[in-house]
């Protein structure tokens, strides 16, 4: 008979934790390894994805360079351009695209927007963020740009009495420019949409914004235009008024109304456009909201306040928001009708005289700078607006 001796295994828990820490060192060697092999497995791919772009880049450049130094005749060197311009970008962001694919999923997901997007932002960053640092930067000196003055040309342009008159008028087209373009385009709106001939007389209202602002201007010119008393009145405006025995007006001399006068022009062109979004928010309004505030007893103006209104307001206030900042902005219409004499500057307008007629660079670059710090903040709640609405 074998007797059965029991076994005593003695656990030493110094000799259990060098062997965890051995295991873990093992761990973080693996780890490291496999990081290093990672990264130099997907280096040169991420190096390919960012090298070819640019050398399809240069290599478009270059056959740009080559047209435009070659003899051909001009149609032909046009029509080339034109198929190795939409060729070459065609074929530029399917390589990129393509290179992309070639990284790792968790890479793929994050350098794809990059692709489409990265063009326009370099695009941007070249043609619109450096020249506005370079003029805040030039907005700093003197006319010719050698010599720092420090805020001269900020206090010239908050005290000059000319850009004084500007801030008036900007102002002038902000409130009658901005609210009648979106009062009228309401207006058209809910009385085309009860209308039998709602797609033409649309189509009538909105024709104007086929048109540009300097082509509005010109037309706009003929309408206002002015010849002495006995002439023959070619102007529409003075045409009608003396038809009725009146006496012909120079309308764009006469102060302060001319403001108004140009203010009618942005109103002619950004009523259609007030009217299509505007009509397409109405259209989105529930019929059942509509007919619960009938059988409550509300008249038919109490419900377009109480009930349409403040349905749409989100629209009516992107509506504003974009003809404010283009009112913000104007050039065209002034300096197409009377060059911003009469009374009738704009920041826009002062800016480009003191700029490309005075040659003061740096009081037109103090000039651009306030514009665009008015503009600023109407972009930014109109942004928060489109991402309140979830538009993008």
């Amino acid at each position: 008979m074998v007797a059965l001796l029991p076994v005593y295994v003695v656990w030493n828990p110094d000799r259990t934790r060098k062997g965890e820490i051995d295991m873990e060192q093992v761990r973080e060697r693996e780890q490291s390894t496999g990081v290093v092999q990672w990264i130099a497995a997907n280096l040169a791919r991420l190096l390919i994805s960012l090298i070819v772009p640019v050398v399809t880049f240069v290599v478009m450049w270059q056959g740009f360079v080559f047209l435009r130094g070659g003899a051909a005749p001009k149609p032909v060197v046009a029509t080339v351009a034109i198929i190795w311009g939409v060729g070459g970008v065609a074929a530029l962001f399917v390589l990129s695209n393509w290179l992309v694919e070639q990284l790792p999923l968790k890479w793929t997901a994050a350098l794809r927007p990059f692709v489409f997007v990265g063009p326009a932002m370099v695009i941007l960053t070249w043609y619109l963020v450096l020249p506005t640092l370079r003029t805040f930067y030039f907005s700093f000196f003197n006319a010719q740009s050698t010599k720092f003055v420090g805020l001269e040309n900020y206090i010239f342009a908050l005290t000059d009495s000319a850009m004084l008159e500007s801030f008036r008028n900007n102002l002038i087209w902000l409130v009658v420019g901005t609210g009648l373009s979106v009062v009228f385009g309401l207006l058209i709106a809910i009385l085309a949409d009860r209308s039998r001939f709602e797609v033409i007389a649309k189509s009538l209202i909105f024709l104007p914004m086929a048109i540009s602002f300097v082509g509005a201007g010109v037309i706009w010119r003929f309408i206002y235009f002015y010849k002495p008393v006995g002439a023959e009145q070619i102007g529409l405006l003075n045409a009608f008024v003396v038809s009725l025995g009146g006496q012909p007006q120079a309308w764009l001399t006469l102060r302060p109304w001319n403001t108004l006068f140009l203010v009618a022009i942005m109103i002619w062109l950004n009523t259609g456009y007030a009217m299509v979004l505007l009509s397409a928010a109405l259209k989105g309004v529930p019929a059942e909201l509509l007919e619960a505030g009938r059988i409550d007893g509300a008249n038919e103006a109490q419900i377009f306040f109480g009930i349409i209104i403040p349905y749409i307001q989100g629209t009516i206030v992107t509506v504003a928001t974009t003809i404010l900042i283009g009112c913000l902005k104007i050039f065209d219409i002034v300096f197409v009708m009377t060059n911003g004499n009469y009374g009738t500057e704009v920041m826009a307008s002062q800016f480009y005289k003191q700029m490309f007629k005075f040659q003061n660079f740096g009081r037109g670059g103090a000039v651009a700078i306030i514009l665009l710090i008015a503009v600023i903040p109407v972009m930014i709640y109109n942004l928060r607006q489109f991402r309140e609405r979830e538009a993008f």
